[in-house]
């Protein structure tokens, strides 16, 4: 079955040739015709297996005729980045549709979402929380939703925002179509499709076996030492295309430029792209401008390159499916194709659960010549750096003598005090909440 067989609109099929989707996924299959006849729908399924689009779609079709400049579709999910994912998934494929979606999410202010809410959106992404703050203040209207998701409702329930969805609903009609997705079915989630569905078909995909024709390997190894050792296993494999998976967007960037400045003809693909940069970067790699492309798993369903030879795990992915996915991208047409994925001491348990898939234990290789041991980058060149004695300014003349944020690199990395009494580097903060 190929995805021209759902018999989408014009404008939305546009959308999906352009993301590069050929055959859906078993969810995909599964999902999308009961949605797009309006029927409710549970999906049980992984993150990773392509059940965004299992409801984005049908929810384009839906929304591409009627009313516009209101709210008519509403996806709540637990998490800010994956309401971002959400959100750049609808504008990925929604992209010749002219139909607008924007997120809501806490940690950043009411103001900027209040104004994009006025401008008039037919799809919002949102978490709970920051969803109830926009109610009260009365800047959302949800009396003309014909469509609710509930994307990971079990998270949800972890995390306890389950209260909160309930008093969402009462904002909500009751005259609409529910699509709720969740990894297991819990008790309390059970409960809650019994309130809130109606009639509901339920879909199961369940974790689908690599290709034979992928070879597996494990390189053990350090986080600090992540992008030394891509750099010398992309120096020593005899390589053709190469897709490099990382777990955020901020990750898939940084590594992009520094293969970039080795010399590298690389790319990379990261939710704060512009659609025709992200566009050129996956049309680059099609046509082999671009030898190696840095993505996250958003980007990898919408990826259909014949000759990939490498997929390269930098950081391991969240689920067994998400594995299959990604290395999915090699091993075509009756070629064969190699998975490279970096393992940390974090990365037990996800590992034990490939192999029970696989069926078999995977290879752990260590990179000859590599140094193992070698100093962190930024102690080494710290300890390069003279030091400078340092003088007492004005904070103007600071000011006007700093250079601009771009131009500086830090010779040193300030360590503070945190709440719990223990020393710790800013840096490696930001690191954290930014990778």
């Amino acid at each position: 079955m190929e995805f021209r067989n759902f018999n989408f609109h014009p404008a939305v099929d546009a959308g999906i040739k352009a993301a590069g989707y050929i055959t859906p996924t078993p969810i995909q299959e599964q999902a999308i015709p009961p949605a797009l006849k309006g029927q409710d729908v549970i999906g049980l399924a992984q993150p990773g297996t392509g059940k965004t689009a299992a409801f984005a779609l049908p929810i384009l079709q839906r929304l591409i005729q009627g009313s516009r400049g209101h709210v008519r579709a509403l996806v709540i999910a637990p998490t800010r980045e994956l309401a971002e994912q959400i959100h750049e998934a609808f504008v990925s494929l929604g992209q010749q549709t002219r139909l607008r979606s924007t997120t809501l999410y806490g940690g950043v202010g009411l103001s900027p979402q209040v104004r994009n809410l006025r401008s008039g959106v037919e799809i919002v992404v949102a978490c709970p929380d920051r969803l109830l703050d926009h109610i009260n203040h009365r800047s959302i209207d949800l009396s003309h939703v014909e469509v609710l998701v509930l994307d990971e409702a079990d998270r949800m329930s972890g995390l306890d925002f389950l209260p909160a969805v309930r008093e969402i609903l009462k904002h909500v009609p009751s005259e609409r179509q529910t699509l709720l997705f969740s990894a297991i079915m819990l008790d309390d989630i059970s409960l809650l499709a019994q309130d809130i569905l109606r009639d509901p078909v339920t879909v199961q995909a369940d974790h689908v076996a690599p290709h034979d024709s992928v070879a597996h390997a494990l390189y053990p190894i350090e986080q600090r030492l992540k992008a030394p050792l891509l750099l010398e296993l992309l120096r020593h494999a005899d390589t053709g295309s190469v897709m490099i998976f990382t777990r955020t967007d901020h990750r898939a960037k940084r590594v992009g430029e520094q293969l970039r400045r080795d010399g590298y003809k690389a790319a990379s693909v990261q939710g704060d792209l512009s659609q025709n940069r992200r566009q050129a970067a996956l049309d680059g790699f099609r046509d082999g401008s671009f030898r190696i492309l840095v993505a996250t798993d958003l980007a990898a369903p919408g990826i259909d390159v014949s000759g990939i030879s490498h997929v390269i795990n930098y950081d391991m992915p969240d689920t067994v499916d998400a594995y299959t996915h990604r290395i999915g991208r090699t091993g075509r047409a009756a070629k064969t194709g190699d998975a490279f994925t970096f393992m940390t001491r974090e990365d037990g348990d996800m590992v034990l659960a490939i192999e029970s898939v696989l069926g078999e234990k995977v290879e752990r290789r260590t990179l000859s010549g590599f140094d193992y041991q070698q100093p962190r980058p930024d102690r080494e060149a710290d300890a390069r750096a003279p030091r400078q004695p340092q003088k007492r300014q004005d904070k103007k003349q600071d000011r006007k003598k700093t250079k601009p944020a771009e131009d500086r690199r830090p010779s040193a990395i300030p360590f503070v005090k945190q709440g719990n009494g223990k020393w710790g580097s800013t840096w490696a903060t930001v690191q954290r909440r930014g990778a």
